[in-house]
Order: C-alpha cells, then sequence, then structure tokens
C-alpha cells in the first residue's frame, strides 16, 4: 500500500526538560517535520514566524508557563557597527571565508570538539560523535552553506557556521569556533560577516536563533545594531532589553492549540521543487 504525506504538517510537543537558559524552568518544544514538497516555503514561512531548524525538523520554544525565548534577526538595513564590533572586525582581518556545500569534515569536527568540551562540556550536544555531526551537517532538505572561516597564513580552521539561504535573510543554524581566542570574540564576528554576506547577497535579515532576557548566555545578541523579536505574533525592533522581562511570566504563554491555529502556513498551489 502507498502512503503520502500529509498536505498540512503536523505539529507536535516534545516532553518538558530543564531549561538550558533559566534556572528552574522547563522546557518544550513545538515542532514539526520538514519533508515532503514545499520544504522551501515551509522552512521560509515558518522561520518568519520564529521557528528554528535542526536537520529535518523545524521547532519553537513552546513551554508551558514561559515565554522568555525569542527568535532574533538583524534587520541588514538598521545596523551600523559599534567601535567594539570594528576592532573584532580588525582583530580577524587575517581570517578568509570559504562558503561550501554542506559537508562534514574531519577538521570541522575537531574543532567541534575542541569547543564542545571547552565551552559545553555539559550540554546537550555533549555526546555527539563524528556520526552525529555529519548528520547535523549534511542532512538538510533546503538550501544550507557550511562557511568556514581560515587563517590566511596557517590556513587553520578557525570558525564555523552552518547557514541556511532563506528567501528573506540568511540563518545562522549553528556556530562554533576556537575557544582559545577570547580576544578575538569570534562569535561576534561570524555574525558581523554574515550582515556583510547578506548586504552583499541583498538580502535583507540575518537570523540568529533565539535571544532569552534574563540569560547572560544570550546577552551578546542584544548589543547587535537593528536587532529585532517574534514577540506576540510579530517581529519588533528590541530597543530596550528590560521591556521583555514579562515573558518570563507563567501567565505569558498561549494554549498550544491556540499557537498551532495561529500558524500561517504557505499556500500548497505554490509549492514546487
Amino acid at each position: 500500500m502507498r502512503h503520502t504525506l500529509p498536505i498540512a504538517p503536523q505539529f507536535y510537543v516534545t516532553a518538558p526538560q530543564p531549561c538550558p537558559y533559566l534556572a528552574d524552568r522547563m522546557e518544550r518544544k513545538l515542532f514539526t517535520a520538514l519533508q515532503g514538497d514545499g520544504v522551501e516555503q515551509l522552512n521560509n514561512s515558518l522561520s518568519q514566524q520564529g521557528f528554528r531548524r535542526s536537520q529535518n525538523v523545524l521547532y519553537r520554544p513552546s513551554c508551558s508557563d514561559c515565554s522568555a525565548c525569542l527568535s532574533a534577526r538583524i534587520n541588514v538595513a538598521d545596523f551600523k557597527a559599534s567601535r567594539g564590533q570594528k576592532r573584532t572586525l580588525r582583530r580577524n582581518s587575517e581570517l578568509e571565508r570559504r562558503a561550501t556545500s554542506p559537508w562534514a569534515t574531519e577538521d570541522q569536527y575537531a574543532l567541534f570538539r575542541t569547543y564542545l568540551d571547552s565551552r559545553h562540556a555539559d550540554g546537550g550536544m555533549a555526546d555527539m560523535d563524528v556520526f552525529e555531526y555529519a548528520a547535523m551537517i549534511e542532512e538538510t532538505p533546503i538550501r544550507s552553506r557550511v562557511v568556514e572561516y581560515n587563517h590566511r597564513e596557517t590556513n587553520a580552521l578557525t570558525a564555523v557556521s552552518l547557514t541556511d539561504v532563506l528567501e528573506d535573510g540568511l540563518s545562522m543554524v549553528y556556530s562554533f569556533y576556537q575557544p582559545d581566542l577570547p580576544q578575538n570574540s569570534l562569535g561576534t564576528f561570524m555574525i558581523l560577516d554574515h550582515i556583510e554576506i547578506a548586504r552583499e547577497a541583498g538580502l535583507p535579515y540575518v537570523y540568529l536563533g533565539y535571544w532569552v532576557p534574563g540569560s547572560a548566555k544570550m546577552g551578546y545578541k542584544a548589543k547587535f545594531t537593528g536587532l529585532e523579536v517574534y514577540h506576540r505574533g510579530a517581529w519588533q525592533p528590541m530597543t530596550d532589553p528590560d521591556a521583555f522581562d514579562d515573558t518570563a511570566h507563567p501567565l505569558s504563554t498561549d494554549p498550544i492549540a491556540e499557537q498551532v491555529a495561529n500558524i500561517h502556513l504557505p499556500d500548497s498551489r505554490n509549492h514546487s521543487r
């Protein structure tokens, strides 16, 4: 018997688990599979509604008593580098960018392991082996690139970003870098360089993942001018980070059924491969 995928994507919710950003909180995610016809359109549409991609899954935080995780993106036209960010660009002037197809390499995995062991040894990806890493990089049904940064003289791989190319911008799916160069602010540098890539390509946004008010891990994102966050169904300029503290309130989230009902799906008649 032949089975066909449903026309409309089906949404599911993960079981609660400890939140990696806010203490004494539990997180859960709303997710759907990225498969079948029209994956590009689905990814574009849901990315514009706060979803993120992980391999063949699109997800968005959907916690029962908190809505602090806000999808963040930089409006390229409104971005202006600060003095500190300009210094970061100068410090990394010896790095050369190379964008390739999404293929995993041994050098990437070695850098990935060094980064995890130094920065996220107790995180959810800490035990990822080389095959799981390859799946993270290569299992993408949409247009993706691996953006590598190598030292101009030594050719040493220094930083990597797995980046999706959306219809309205670049989405930095996952980034990692040499952890023993804190003075280089490599995470910030990669964002700055992606802003330049988007500007050169005529793309209006760079999607950064989630920003969480009250989380020190996410504080660096608020330092970029032109930052917008997806809050209560719309993108809003983030002019004052403290204005979003109420998102951690237990009554700040809508029921799952209402969240799903408010998701806008692309017109299936426009799907093409």
